[in-house]
C-alpha cells in the first residue's frame, strides 16, 4: 500500500482571485536618467514613498538626491497611485537634483 501524491498540497492554499488582485495592484516603471528601468508592483493605495525608497536602495543613491516626476510634475512621498490616477504600466522619471547651473562669481 503506497500513498500516491504524498499529500503535498502546500502552495495550493493561496487565495488567487484573478480580478481582485489586478484591481488592487499596479505595475509601475521608474526610469533613471541613464535609461535604466526598474519595475515595481504596488498597491494602488500605497504611498509612493515606499516605491521611492526601494528605488533609491536598489540604485544605491540618497533619497534626497533624487526627484521623482510623473507627467512632468514632481511627486510627493505621501501621494498614492490612486490619487494621481496612475494606470498600469505608467512611467515615473527619476532625476538627480542639479545644484548650481548659474553663473560663477568672478
Amino acid at each position: 500500500m503506497s500513498a500516491v501524491g504524498g499529500g503535498s498540497g502546500a502552495g495550493q492554499e493561496e487565495d488567487k482571485k484573478p480580478g481582485s488582485d489586478q484591481a488592487n495592484h499596479i505595475n509601475l516603471k521608474v526610469k533613471g536618467q541613464d535609461g535604466n528601468e526598474v519595475f515595481f508592483r504596488i498597491k494602488r493605495s500605497t504611498q509612493l514613498r515606499k516605491l521611492m525608497m526601494a528605488y533609491c536602495d536598489r540604485q544605491s543613491v540618497d533619497f534626497n538626491a533624487i526627484a521623482f516626476l510623473f507627467d512632468g510634475r514632481r511627486l510627493r512621498g505621501e501621494q498614492t497611485p490612486d490619487e494621481l490616477e496612475m494606470e498600469d504600466g505608467d512611467e515615473i522619471d527619476a532625476m538627480l537634483h542639479q545644484t548650481g547651473g548659474g553663473y560663477g562669481s568672478p
